[in-house]
């Protein structure tokens, strides 16, 4: 399993697409200077707020369009004949290619935090808890999403996996509008509805501690255990229901 996620490692690593996201990371990143420096008022926060947003993009993009061809190069390619040959067993795969991606995610998200901080040393803006926070959870709702794309990737084409992984994305982080309408509404179908959606969809809203930097500073360390937790929960139990669905699944020649 961890010769896997190593091999996984060192192919991906050799991707140009991942050079490309790092110096456009870099480019939009430095941008937020200059956008600071044309805000009126505080540029302190168009700072934070744009270099954390361009990490969670680029990271975004880095798992939809390269951890979704994981499984799916596999098995269109034939080479998962080769591997299963061997006295490797399905989840050992899975989870080896799963821990082999995740360190390049880490990886992305360590070099673009590093550059992010160097700035905000730089423009001597404060790096306040939230925002260690916020990188912290950027890299768990990508895991989270890897999990997700990986499920997707067992039934779906490469391009589908894309698509719907970014839906689950977007909708993921507007669950609580969707709860708010449902209470409003004071339809009791809707609500429960609304309620089991908000159990099935990762809880990246939950996890979207960069909106609050500014406005709230002391969240209880409690809120990060348990955001922590579900996050890692819900990530396990993806990847188990991914391994279950590949398990069954029949390859043809």
């Amino acid at each position: 399993m961890f010769n896997i996620a190593i091999n996984t490692f060192k192919e991906i690593v050799r991707n140009k697409f991942l050079y490309l996201i790092l110096v456009f990371a870099f480019a939009f990143i430095i941008f937020s200077i200059l956008l600071g420096k044309l805000t009126i008022g505080d540029d302190s926060k168009v700072i934070v707020d744009f270099g954390l947003a361009m990490i969670e993009i680029f990271s975004l993009l880095w798992v939809l369009f390269v951890g979704s061809q994981l499984l799916f190069k596999e098995i269109e390619w034939k080479t998962i004949f080769l591997i299963l040959s061997k006295p490797i067993k399905r989840y050992e795969f899975i989870v080896g290619k799963f821990l082999g991606f995740s360190a390049t995610i880490f990886l992305i998200i360590l070099v673009q935090s590093l550059l992010f901080l160097s700035v905000l040393a730089l423009k001597d803006i404060e790096i306040t808890k939230m925002i260690a926070y916020s990188l912290r959870f950027t890299f768990l709702k990508m895991e989270t999403l890897l999990a997700l794309v990986f499920f997707f990737s067992t039934f779906m084409s490469n391009m589908l996996t894309v698509v719907v992984s970014l839906m689950v994305y977007f909708l993921s982080h507007n669950f609580a509008n969707l709860i708010d309408m449902a209470l409003r509404s004071k339809n009791i179908v809707f609500e429960y509805f609304a309620k089991v959606l908000n159990l099935v969809f990762p809880p990246f809203e939950a996890m979207n501690i960069k909106d609050y930097i500014g406005s709230f500073e002391n969240f209880s360390t409690h809120f990060y255990i348990m955001n922590s937790f579900y996050g890692i929960a819900y990530t396990v139990i993806i990847i188990y229901l991914t391994v279950l669905i590949f398990n069954r699944k029949k390859f043809e020649i």
